[in-house]
């Protein structure tokens, strides 16, 4: 039977919180791209107030008391445009929350999930404070990046309902390869977060090769120390050239690997699938896997512009959703014995 008029308005909801989280990861790169993540040295306000036009008229009294960090009404208004639509999203998220309960006697209704939601938004805001007060400590920026795609995907999840089969037994093994192409996809995505948090974007100027070599100067050792003490200020990177090439390198090699996992992911689903759901959004993989790589390589050749910069966040976004709704459509509800809705 169909979903009831409560579940379609629950995934109505689910679908636009959807939305405005694509649209708070894709903002909150850009944010970094231009250098604005210190934009409002304080949380959740500006300099104190919650608007900076309001800091904007104590200028000098603000110059006096950080003179190593000038007032920037551009980068605060950056800031501050992030945190708004952060909060537009939180409301959603409640939303969602209060919804599962109200629908709670339908058995399509997910009851766990939109609380969990709940709980990783508050980390999430913590993670924010923490990204402001901790001066843009490397580990806490990728964990805040990875806590939003995460919620990204389990709004998407809650957004696409399950299709009423049975899974054949030729795809569960697409299933469990889907799942790695997942995990993979989550260790790649790490490893991006990581080399812009400690600006090691434009560490290798060239493609395919690094400083033309095709394997550089590097630095493993201190590439990968993911804690440095408190008191550093890490906006512009801490780290020296071998060790930011190494985490730029990394990330280009994790890239390959990613690539071809979700491309046999996609070669599987193509061979195994039992339903048409299946098929397009392995195509839809395919085509973000594509992209994805294009971008990256552009990002390079043209020198790292901010336009293609944040367009390969969101490419990586893409990816994500793309690799979900695979996920999701070898995920049915069983139409044989009892629905178990907790998670779904």
């Amino acid at each position: 039977m169909p979903e009831t008029r409560s579940m379609l308005w629950f995934r109505r909801a689910a679908l636009a919180a959807t939305l405005l989280c694509a649209i708070v990861v894709v903002v909150g790169a850009w944010v970094r791209l231009t250098n604005a993540g210190l934009g409002c040295p304080d949380w959740p306000g500006c300099y104190g107030h919650m608007h900076p036009a309001q800091a904007a008229e104590r200028v000098a009294e603000i110059n006096a008391a950080n003179p190593g960090r000038p007032f920037d009404y551009q980068k605060a208004i950056n800031e501050m445009v992030h945190r708004y639509i952060v909060g537009g999203l939180g409301l959603l998220v409640i939303g969602l929350a209060l919804l599962s309960v109200m629908n709670r006697r339908d058995p399509a209704q997910p009851r766990v999930l939109p609380w969990m939601l709940v709980a990783l938004l508050i980390v999430q805001a913590l993670l924010g404070m923490w990204t402001v007060t901790l001066l843009l400590k490397p580990l806490i920026v990728t964990l805040h990046l990875l806590g939003g795609l995460l919620t990204l995907a389990l709004l998407w999840w809650l957004a696409l309902p399950p299709a009423r089969r049975e899974l054949k037994a030729a795809e569960r093994p697409l299933r469990r390869l889907a799942i790695v192409g997942i995990a993979v996809l989550a260790v790649q995505v790490a490893l991006g977060g990581w080399t812009s948090t400690n600006y090691a974007a434009a560490a290798c100027p060239d493609f395919p090769t690094c400083q033309s070599s095709w394997w550089p100067p590097m630095d493993f050792r201190n590439a990968f120390t993911l804690w440095r003490g408190l008191g550093i200020d890490y906006e512009g990177g801490v780290l020296d050239a071998p060790a930011r090439v190494a985490i730029h390198y990394t990330h280009r090699l994790g890239a390959y690997v990613t690539a071809f996992v979700l491309l046999l992911v996609v070669a599987g689903a193509w061979r195994r699938a039992q339903s048409n759901a299946t098929r397009i959004a392995a195509i839809a993989v395919g085509i973000a896997v594509v992209l994805q790589v294009a971008i990256g390589m552009n990002l390079v050749w043209k020198g790292w512009p901010l336009s293609l910069g944040t367009a390969h966040n969101a490419g990586a976004a893409l990816l994500l959703l793309a690799t979900v709704a695979l996920l999701r459509s070898l995920s049915p509800r069983s139409e044989v014995g009892r629905y178990r809705p907790s998670l779904r």
